[in-house]
């Protein structure tokens, strides 16, 4: 059984279309990055998974079913993108009375609070008013109150934006540590450096549709570049290079070669070197997530790896 399923989903807002056919799959226990620009259907999405709105077409399963269904909504935690707390309460009270929304009793709540003030690195906070706390730190408690029940599936939205780097890395840590416990996480971030570093698999959509989709490892290793430098850039060069890949880009002396594996690069210096052409530099990039995502954005073409 799949953590998410979603099934040729639709959503109109009148006569705007929100989402159109929106298809994925999530598997229970990994960290799934759900990508896309402004207007492209992510909070529209979020909102139908957690039961907040109904779609106009398709469906969407939680765990096999609606999540619709209260004890559906019972095995989730959420964080908003948006949110603002009840700040003269304290990050205890809070937590409490979200708890209590939870269904949580008094002991189990007494009991779990500090755990999750602990695992968000506000240990020793949980008294102070919300009102006092920094951005950082109410962002911190967000995390915590979606953590609070001990969800199996815990959908964040934009959870790091508010945080500095090390607050970024903790939380990156926290959500493995989750993943390892067999956690579900569902992760939107316009932060592609963050998604890059702790996501399995990631879905790229616009339009409220897929337009790229993939195990992470496999998305970024699907295209190579060699930066080149020479002394000279020419015709011969040019159709030499050709039987290695394609030139994408020619700028002065130096050119970007797309290749499908960047152990090509031996034999490519060979060639350039029995042709008589001086190498300045020859450099292997790989292609980075906000690399790929610019070009799913700007391609549309709906395919998936």
């Amino acid at each position: 059984m799949q953590a998410i399923e979603i099934n040729g989903l639709r959503k109109l807002y009148g006569t705007k279309v929100a989402l159109e056919g929106l298809t994925l799959q999530v598997a229970q226990g990994e960290i799934f990055g759900f990508l896309g620009p402004n207007g492209a259907g992510k909070t529209t999405t979020l909102k139908i998974l957690v039961g907040l709105i109904a779609p106009s077409a398709g469906e969407a399963l939680i765990f096999g079913r609606s999540p619709r269904e209260r004890a559906v909504r019972r095995r989730i935690g959420f964080l908003p993108e948006h949110f603002r707390f009840q700040d003269w309460l304290s990050g205890s009270e809070l937590l409490s009375y979200y708890g209590h929304l939870c269904g949580m009793g008094a002991a189990q709540r007494q009991a779990r609070i500090p755990t999750v003030l602990a695992l968000v690195g506000l240990d020793g906070h949980g008294d102070k008013r919300v009102r006092a706390y920094s951005k950082g730190m109410q962002q911190r408690l967000g995390i915590a109150q979606a953590l609070l029940s001990q969800p199996d599936l815990i959908l964040l939205d934009e959870p790091t934006s508010a945080l500095d780097p090390l607050g970024r890395k903790e939380v990156r840590d926290l959500l493995r540590r989750l993943r390892d416990e067999g956690v579900t996480v569902f992760l939107n971030s316009h932060l592609l450096g963050e998604i890059e570093l702790v996501c399995d698999r990631v879905a790229i959509i616009d339009k409220g549709r897929v337009v790229r989709e993939g195990p992470l490892k496999r998305l970024l290793q699907g295209e190579h570049e060699l930066r080149i430098t020479l002394d000279r850039i020419d015709g011969e060069v040019l159709a030499a290079l050709a039987a290695f890949g394609e030139v994408r880009q020619v700028d002065g002396r130096t050119l970007a070669l797309q290749v499908p594996d960047v152990g090509a690069a031996p034999r490519v210096a060979r060639c350039l070197m029995e042709k008589g052409y001086d190498i300045y530099g020859l450099t292997p990039l790989h292609q980075s997530l906000e690399e790929i995502f610019a070009q799913a954005i700007k391609g549309g073409d709906g395919w998936s790896s």
